[in-house]
């Protein structure tokens, strides 16, 4: 299987808070990979590491057999690499359909190529009925989606989705974990931060568990869901029954 990421020791401090301590972590091409924990567990940080967006202080990671610890986001996402952010916010004045356009934009200088990405996202991500809508209009799940689709628009071969289901009701957990697989089918991969448990259980192939910062486990869901420090350090004794 072709790895895609490759994380080694990776660990980001803030004065004298280790945030994310010597994290070694990969993706491979296909899978959708969990990073899950508590509040603080230092995931966010860990996803802007890798991302660009907070250069590690120790560490180093590859992207596509590329070193690219210190470059800038965008220089990242036209490698292949693109994000979510927990904190929706779209151009409200805006149609979703051209708020989509602006993350296509990115990769491809032409307002016909950037519509038809932009048109292709909102297909993936099953929204392509509110392409002509304002955003202005959108419920907190509609934000979530027209997020990924933004995502999608820039031709990435992975995307990192932070906390995309917070928010939701069951019924729209199912239909973004539909999106998220539709994803999947469609030749990218995923690493996905998610506190919805049920979600993540069924949506990944493999879990990592950040606890203070640490790496406290990593494996198959149902290992994962049955290690003693991840049920008491995070699940708890009830789901783990």
């Amino acid at each position: 299987m072709n790895r895609l990421l490759e994380a080694s020791g990776v660990t980001v401090t803030f004065g004298g808070l280790t945030a994310v301590n010597a994290v070694d972590c990969h993706v491979d091409e296909g899978e959708i990979v969990g990073l899950i924990g508590p509040n603080g567990a230092g995931k966010t940080t860990f996803f802007n590491a890798i991302s660009g967006f907070r250069r590690p202080d120790r560490g180093t990671v590859t992207f596509r057999g590329q070193n690219i610890l210190g470059l800038r986001p965008h220089k990242i996402s036209h490698m292949g690499m693109s994000r979510t952010f927990q904190i929706v916010k779209p151009f409200p004045e805006m149609t979703v359909l051209d708020n989509v356009m602006v993350g296509a934009f990115s990769v491809h200088a032409s307002p016909a190529r950037a519509r038809e990405a932009a048109l292709k996202a909102l297909e993936a991500v099953r929204f392509s009925g509110w392409a002509h809508r304002l955003a202005s209009d959108l419920p907190v799940a509609g934000r979530k989606r027209l997020e990924v689709a933004k995502v999608m628009a820039c031709d990435p071969k992975l995307i990192l989705l932070d906390e995309v289901m917070a928010g939701l009701t069951p019924s729209e957990h199912n239909e973004m974990i539909d999106a998220v697989r539709n994803i999947r089918s469609s030749g990218i991969t995923v690493m996905i931060i998610e506190h919805v448990m049920p979600v993540i259980m069924n949506l990944c192939d493999r879990i990592y568990v950040l606890h203070h910062g640490d790496l406290i486990c990593e494996g198959a869901p149902a290992a994962v869901v049955r290690d003693p420090e991840v049920v008491r350090a995070y699940l708890g004794e009830d789901f783990a029954l």
